[in-house]
């Protein structure tokens, strides 16, 4: 797949100048690793999400890491979140090094766990977001925005299909223990055509037939693992923006057109959730043109 150049490039070009640690967190397969490899082709890369790997890591952190010749790549690093504190010593050691840690991770939540505890101050913080329309020119509305739907956009039904089935597999288990994931299915459909509107759990929770806190729960998975993003209101009063119900939009345009069952452009001409999605593909534009420039 050729490489698309991404914005974000010049603020982690900029960061590992300064810091001894960078790490880009994001959405599964919006593109992080291949960021950081085509930066630093020269780099070691370590997948940490290899069994044998991981059993490394568990078995003896501290020589796993002395095995590596740096600069490395550590990819989704929340699978050995207990690195973090070695990776603190190694900096701590050398902290005139910088650039030496790349790292990569799917779940924003236990990773800033970790960076808040063992890396304050040695890592420059990232978020990848799938494609812009910046960096994608030619995207979609029902596409959005994965590359890999853009280098592949006549087989995207079976890719979203496969990929909210790995997501469910993975993140979703990896989080919290979800019993039901046949209801927790039904629940990213009945969020996707809520799409837009202000976040009314109760009436997402009761067609579920979930409590309240369970669909809070479900909602804190989401927006944890970048699938979803939460828009306040806007008011003068800061304090009202912080405590009114927020909008809900999904952080990918072509994934939610996938969860209605929006199969193709003619389909989507026709659907009632078209205005929606356009205006969540604006809300997602907006987000990514501020993470891609280092900005919250």
């Amino acid at each position: 797949m050729q490489y698309r150049t991404r914005t974000l490039e010049v603020e982690v070009l900029r960061a590992i100048a300064h810091f001894p640690a960078v790490l880009v967190t994001g959405p599964r397969r919006s593109g992080k690793t291949t960021l950081l490899r085509h930066l630093f082709p020269a780099c070691q890369h370590v997948l940490l999400e290899d069994p044998d790997v991981v059993a490394r890591v568990r078995a003896d952190p501290r020589s796993f890491l002395d095995s590596l010749a740096l600069p490395v790549i550590l990819d989704e690093i929340q699978n050995a979140p207990e690195l973090f504190a070695y990776v603190r010593a190694h900096i701590d050691r050398h902290p005139e090094r910088k650039g030496q840690w790349l790292l990569t991770g799917s779940q924003e939540a236990p990773l800033m766990q970790g960076v808040t505890e063992s890396m304050a101050g040695r890592a420059a913080l990232f978020s990848l977001l799938p494609f812009s329309a910046e960096e994608a020119p030619g995207m979609t509305l029902r596409l959005g925005g994965f590359p890999e739907v853009q280098a592949a956009p006549g087989v995207a039904d079976i890719w979203f299909r496969s990929y909210v089935q790995t997501y469910l597999e993975r993140d979703v288990r990896a989080v919290t223990s979800i019993r039901d994931l046949a209801t927790f299915r039904r629940f990213l459909g009945l969020l996707a055509s809520r799409c837009g509107q202000m976040l009314n759990k109760t009436a997402l929770a009761a067609p579920l037939g979930v409590s309240v806190p369970t669909l809070t729960q479900w909602l804190s998975i989401l927006e944890i693992t970048g699938q979803i993003i939460l828009t306040p209101p806007y008011f003068e009063n800061f304090g009202k923006r912080i405590v009114k119900t927020p909008k809900v939009y999904f952080t990918d345009s072509g994934l939610a057109a996938a969860l209605l069952g929006i199969r193709d452009e003619k389909d989507l001409a026709a659907s009632p959730f078209h205005g929606p999605l356009f205006e969540g593909l604006v809300a997602s534009e907006i987000v990514k043109h501020r993470l891609n420039r280092g900005q919250e």
